[in-house]
């Protein structure tokens, strides 16, 4: 058989989310999200999110840290923030886009 089967594991959205951690440092998905909107193409929450954990599974990003934030939120008074980081800055590919704020 030809080719390989399934998914390519090369992903632009996910080059492009390593390119925000890397300029922005540690990040949560949400904080990731709307970097990304303001940087690049039109994307959904749940792509980011999904790119993040594929991303730790290939070894391109680590957790760092969790936390938990007190609040009141719809479901509930505690929200999670997991933060993720590049493992390997310097062999991401930059575009320029992202802009340190």
């Amino acid at each position: 058989m030809k080719g390989s089967v399934g998914r390519p594991v090369k992903s632009e959205i996910r080059e492009h989310v390593a390119e925000i951690l890397a300029v922005h440092g540690p990040s949560y998905g949400y904080e990731v999200f709307k970097m990304y909107s303001d940087s690049f193409f039109p994307c959904t929450r749940e792509s980011i999110y999904y790119h993040l954990k594929k991303g730790v599974e290939l070894g391109m990003f680590k957790i760092s840290k969790i936390s938990s934030e007190k609040g009141d939120f719809s479901w509930g008074d505690t929200a999670e923030k997991t933060f993720y980081e590049v493992i390997e800055p310097k062999n991401v590919i930059m575009s320029g886009k992202v802009k340190k704020e």
